[in-house]
């Protein structure tokens, strides 16, 4: 398994759990000190940039899954999620790699039905008015995973908080929880590590939320 955003909240859970499995994983980081996980089944990658797929390839190649939890670390980063996923994409394609497991966001995908009046009229219009361009880096990267031959899936989380695994929690195929506000990083990588291995949600988006 190859975890891209290894070092960020989501991925380094997701390094986390993958391990505890007893999965061999590859983690691609741009900074190794950031990664403090050891493990005899861990191969730390070091890539100077995710926007080279010739540069990815040799990470993803062999690898049964790739899972992503690349994005801003704040409003000013520019399109990361959609330039990093294009190039992942490209390098997959590249090495035979079809498994893709992504992080968007809940305001990418529809209003649920039985949200509340608050969430739907006011909360959910205003976080998506000041992320804007957060969300549209988001809109662009499933887009581009659409038009790819990938076996995709993307979770959407709400409000991601610093909470440890559950394992509880619900979901919605192509849709969103309704009055679902938030969700554990370590939860949020704890479903897509069992996304990648059901083949229910592929080519799917999942809504995730408590």
């Amino acid at each position: 398994m190859t975890v891209f955003g290894a070092t960020g909240g989501i991925g380094s859970q997701v390094v986390r759990q993958a391990l505890d499995r007893g999965l061999t994983v590859t983690a691609v980081v741009r900074d190794p000190v950031r990664l403090d996980v050891r493990h005899p089944a861990l191969e730390v990658t070091t890539v100077p940039t995710l926007d080279d797929a010739d540069a990815l390839g040799p990470v993803v190649r062999g690898s049964d899954a790739v899972l992503s939890g690349v994005g801003p670390r704040g409003r000013r980063d520019g399109p990361v999620a959609s330039t990093a996923t294009r190039a992942i994409l490209t390098a997959m394609q590249a090495e035979g790699v079809h498994r893709l497991v992504t992080v968007s966001a809940a305001p990418v995908g529809p209003a649920p039905d039985g949200d509340s009046f608050l969430n739907r009229r006011i909360v959910l219009p205003v976080i998506s008015a000041l992320l804007r361009d957060l969300y549209a880096d988001l809109r662009a990267m499933e887009h581009a995973m659409a038009d790819s031959p990938a076996q995709w899936t993307v979770v959407r989380p709400p409000k991601l908080v610093n909470k440890t695994m559950t394992g509880r929690y619900r979901t919605a195929i192509d849709g969103n929880v309704a009055r679902g506000y938030t969700i554990s990083r370590a939860d949020v990588a704890h479903a897509m590590l069992a996304a990648a291995g059901d083949p229910a949600t592929i080519r799917r988006a999942i809504g995730i939320a408590y």
